[in-house]
């Protein structure tokens, strides 16, 4: 939510007779453009490649252990990297160079081993705030000049510039989990899609999958290295694309003065500023366990979900396909509320999220996934979609809301908490039961909303004691 006078046309807004632009209209929507199709290219390879690491590379937990130590990294990089690359290399080629991080990752998946998996890691890990930074710098530079030419508001054309882009990039999880599953169901012995799984081995499924115990169940095991290949390529290859199209079609941008002069310095003030955002506000601690759960939450149905329930019942080869409904839902749901909060608040769509994640918990704990119900791992996983849209939008906006006057520390504290979630759920993901994670994450969001709350509450005393502390002055 914005202050009232946040949608108020300002002087500025206007084109200026004399006032010239680096760029035209036209040049600005394609750069927009430019812009989402190649993070839709990135992420159509990593984030498909994320949902599969718990399956595809779990001997020794390499794949759900390398997601620990990439959020580990990140957490890092948001304090240090991203506004030294912006200064440096400018909006694009930060972009370009970020993007060729995560190049690096996709191929050492072609041999998932430890020596390579943690490099790798780290270097994706901190190649990933520079890329978004510089994205949104780059989004945010040229929804004020597009702003300017037209005479909206800025705050109108970059909710429709982020807008669009967040199209085009939740659209990734449809295409890459759509590659994986066509890929990895072309079983070269002709068995059926959906193997006849023994009771004894659905038993081990779900709430009771242990990941400590060395399994042998075919759904599990993993696919022909050739196919691994084909999927391990094609997701470098759109990586490798995605960097052409912005080396090549991106146009560069030099920012505007105000906004150039806090890029290119080396400092500890983002770090100092983040930890005292923490200790001075107290909406910030009772958000913290919240914004925890954000990174749990994802980390659970990226990892967990994945292997525990559709890998364990249906085969590796199935995990895309269910992910791309959750991707679909999730999409949606967040375009969605996204604009129905200004009509009814943020507390309507907490209980939402805390009915339908609390539910689908407490119902995974005694669920046996059963092959014969394929429909229920698309409901949960629609459900799950649901619940996530709300957690990732409404944080979002609820912090904006909060910390108007302290945006950077507090957005610095959200990456921070959601990080340690990503990797408190990937770091024990191959030591711990199922069930045992499920009372973990389920006690985490009972937490987080609880002091959501009281978050709320405290707000709005304050802010109906504002008018009588204002009448006491006068």
């Amino acid at each position: 939510m914005e202050k009232s006078n946040a949608m108020e046309m300002k002087s500025s807004d206007y084109p200026s007779k004399t006032e010239t632009f680096p760029m035209t209209k036209f040049q600005i929507l394609k750069n927009l453009l430019i812009i989402s199709f190649g993070f839709c290219f990135l992420f159509t390879a990593f984030q498909s490649l994320s949902n599969l690491q718990s399956t595809l590379n779990k001997e020794e937990g390499v794949g759900t252990g390398g997601l620990a130590i990439l959020y580990a990294a990140l957490v890092i990089s948001c304090m240090f990297v991203p506004s030294v690359a912006i200064g440096k290399l400018g909006c694009k080629w930060t972009i370009a160079a970020s993007m060729c991080c995560y190049v690096v990752y996709m191929a050492a998946n072609f041999y998932a081993v430890w020596g390579l998996m943690v490099p790798a890691s780290i270097i994706i890990g901190l190649g990933a705030a520079p890329l978004w930074s510089a994205k949104c710098t780059y989004l945010t530079q040229v929804s004020v000049w597009y702003s300017k030419m037209t005479g909206t508001t800025q705050d109108d054309i970059v909710n429709r510039f982020f807008g669009f882009f967040f199209m085009f990039f939740q659209t990734s999880q449809i295409w890459g989990n759509l590659i994986s599953s066509e890929i990895f169901s072309q079983r070269p012995d002709n068995q059926s899609l959906y193997l006849n799984v023994s009771t004894e081995d659905l038993a081990s499924c779900g709430a009771n999958f242990d990941p400590t115990i060395k399994e042998n169940k075919t759904t599990l095991k993993k696919p022909e290295l050739d196919q691994v290949y084909l999927v391990c390529g094609i997701y470098t290859g759109c990586a490798v694309i995605a960097v052409i199209i912005i080396s090549v079609l991106l146009d560069p941008i030099k920012l505007d003065k105000d906004n150039h002069d806090k890029y290119g310095q080396f400092s500890f003030d983002l770090v100092i500023a983040t930890f005292k955002h923490w200790w001075r506000s107290p909406y910030q601690k009772l958000l913290m366990v919240l914004t925890f759960y954000s990174g749990v939450e994802q980390g659970f149905v990226g990892s967990d979900f994945t292997k525990s329930y559709i890998g364990c019942a249906l085969g590796i080869w199935n995990i895309g396909y269910v992910m791309i409904c959750y991707g679909v839902v999730d999409a949606l749901c967040s375009f969605a509320f996204g604009r129905l909060v200004q009509f009814v608040g943020h507390i309507p769509f907490f209980i939402l999220a805390f009915l339908v994640h609390g539910g689908i918990q407490i119902a995974l704990m005694f669920w046996t996934p059963d092959p014969d119900m394929i429909y229920l791992f698309y409901i949960i996983a629609a459900l799950w979609g649901m619940g996530d849209a709300v957690i990732q939008t409404q944080i979002n906006a609820y912090y904006g809301y909060l910390f108007t006057d302290h945006s950077e520390a507090a957005f610095s504290n959200y990456r921070l908490w959601e990080s340690l979630g990503f990797i408190l759920a990937f770091g024990y993901g191959n030591f711990v039961r199922t069930d045992i994670k499920l009372y973990l994450t389920f006690t985490i969001l009972v937490v987080g909303m609880f002091l959501y709350g009281i978050t709320e509450f405290m707000e709005r005393r304050d802010r109906k004691s504002i008018p009588i502390q204002e009448k006491t002055k006068l």
